[in-house]
């Protein structure tokens, strides 16, 4: 759970930027060794940026890095 605060607080800090998009938020996920990207794709396996905003991230610690989109945040919480 500790690995999806970690990216969760990182990622808060991009959303306050005025150009911030899932494009970004995804870069950033990229650079974080934690991010486990084949469970993050089926995670996300039906995603549309028009309707969800921003991807979710699944974490190698079992946790998953998610997107609020009626907060505009993210948060960790269990899978």
């Amino acid at each position: 759970m500790q690995d999806a605060k970690s990216l969760a607080n990182a990622l808060n800090a991009l959303v306050k930027l005025p150009q911030f998009s899932n494009t970004k938020a995804r870069a950033a996920a990229r650079q974080n060794p934690t991010v486990n990207w084949p469970v993050t794709k089926q995670l996300n396996a039906d995603f549309n940026p028009e309707v969800d905003g921003c991807e979710s991230f699944a974490m190698n610690d079992g946790s998953i890095c998610a997107w609020i989109s009626g907060q505009f945040r993210y948060a960790a919480r269990r899978a």
